[in-house]
């Protein structure tokens, strides 16, 4: 493992944690349910799904450049499609999706996707 992969993996882990304390505290304000909606599910499934696309980026683009957007559309695309297969269906157990439950997904997708794509941009335009 390359120590960029490492270090990227140890700050967006500390970003997501602090989201997820921030995620947890504004539940509790508003007195909602702290853990249900498969909180901790959707921020593990996104941390390990950005990690490894970080890095499956990265070894592409050390070998074609234009490999490492391909492989991050993709890499996108798969997310979308295990949120469908995985979490859709949890979601949907009570007939019904909310907007805390679409919250418990999109926090943690879009929190990944920003420092993704802000990291990967510093890193392959310095190539």
């Amino acid at each position: 493992m390359n120590f960029s992969i490492i270090s990227f993996s140890t700050k967006l882990f500390g970003i997501l944690g602090a989201v997820f304390g921030a995620h947890i505290l504004a539940l509790y304000v508003r007195k909602l349910p702290l853990f249900e909606d498969y909180l901790l599910i959707s921020y593990a499934l996104n941390f390990i799904l950005t990690v490894a696309i970080y890095s499956m980026v990265i070894k592409a683009s050390k070998k074609e450049s234009a490999q490492g957007g391909f492989v991050f559309l993709f890499g996108s695309a798969l997310k979308f499609i295990l949120f469908f297969i995985i979490i859709k269906p949890l979601f949907k157990a009570d007939g019904e999706v909310s907007g805390l439950e679409l919250a418990s997904f999109f926090v943690p997708y879009l929190v990944c996707l920003i420092y993704e794509v802000y990291l990967l941009s510093k890193v392959l335009n310095n190539k």
